[in-house]
């Protein structure tokens, strides 16, 4: 499975439903109280079933500590700021174009509608709307989404790259022209705390897939690897990924 940009991927799409009007930051300091600030500096991953899917993901930092650019050895997004404020991502690959979130085998976050939140506010219950290859039937997928109780990881290397001021609404101008609505969803399904597992279960009740992360912790709660476990279609794969970050 493709895992470009899973930096960004965290800034996933849905169909906007959250009635808060406090600030993504502000949302994650109360999730999360006051957490040390460690930016990702690489993310590398392999692969139990292909070595073809082994990669890296690089972060580059300017002097002034935003993100740079972003690359996986063949595909490379580079970020320009005017003061302060993102204002153009341009490069061979388009960093808002999201085709998985840590292994799920269904465009969770790109084709779903969220149904209901955690305390912390993190979604919990997504509506999928998955369309067969063949028939072009609908079917609707329930996923139900668990969290660790630490820090979604990837915060603070967004904020570094101006997305999160992005989904507070910054104007904002990509030279790849996606639809202002993909900040609006971004903003509706990003994830405060970290990710732990997922279940998709069909309209019968019945598990369809599965995914389970199983994560190692430093000192500050962040990952310093992780194994994602997919289960689909009495397939088993299994995806290593070991985190970096920026001295």
């Amino acid at each position: 499975m493709k895992k470009k940009y899973l930096l960004l991927s965290i800034v996933a799409t849905s169909i906007f439903a959250s009635c808060s009007n406090d600030s993504v930051t502000e949302e994650f300091n109360n999730a999360n109280g006051n957490t040390v600030e460690k930016f990702i500096e690489r993310v590398e991953f392999t692969s139990a079933q292909d070595i073809e899917e082994n990669e890296t993901v690089t972060i580059n930092y300017d002097t002034n500590n935003r993100v740079s650019s972003i690359t996986d050895g063949y595909d490379t997004s580079f970020l320009v700021y005017e003061g302060d404020d993102l204002s153009t991502i341009s490069g061979d690959g388009d960093p808002l174009d999201i085709d998985e979130l840590y292994q799920s085998p269904y465009d969770v976050f790109e084709t779903g509608d969220v149904q209901e939140y955690d305390n912390n506010g993190n979604p919990i219950i997504i509506s999928v709307f998955n369309e067969d290859d063949y028939t072009g039937e609908v079917t609707e997928i329930i996923a139900t989404i668990s969290y660790d109780s630490k820090p979604n990881p990837y915060f603070h290397t967004l904020n570094a790259a101006g997305i999160i001021d992005v989904m507070d609404g910054v104007r904002f101008n990509f030279s790849m022209t996606p639809q202002s609505t993909e900040i609006i969803r971004a903003r509706a399904l990003f994830p405060l705390n970290n990710i732990s597992g997922m279940v998709f279960k069909n309209p019968e009740g019945e598990i369809v897939s599965e995914l389970k992360i199983d994560y190692a912790y430093d000192a500050q709660d962040y990952p310093t690897s992780a194994t994602f476990t997919t289960e689909q279609d009495n397939e088993t794969n299994i995806y290593a990924a070991t985190y970096h970050y920026k001295n």
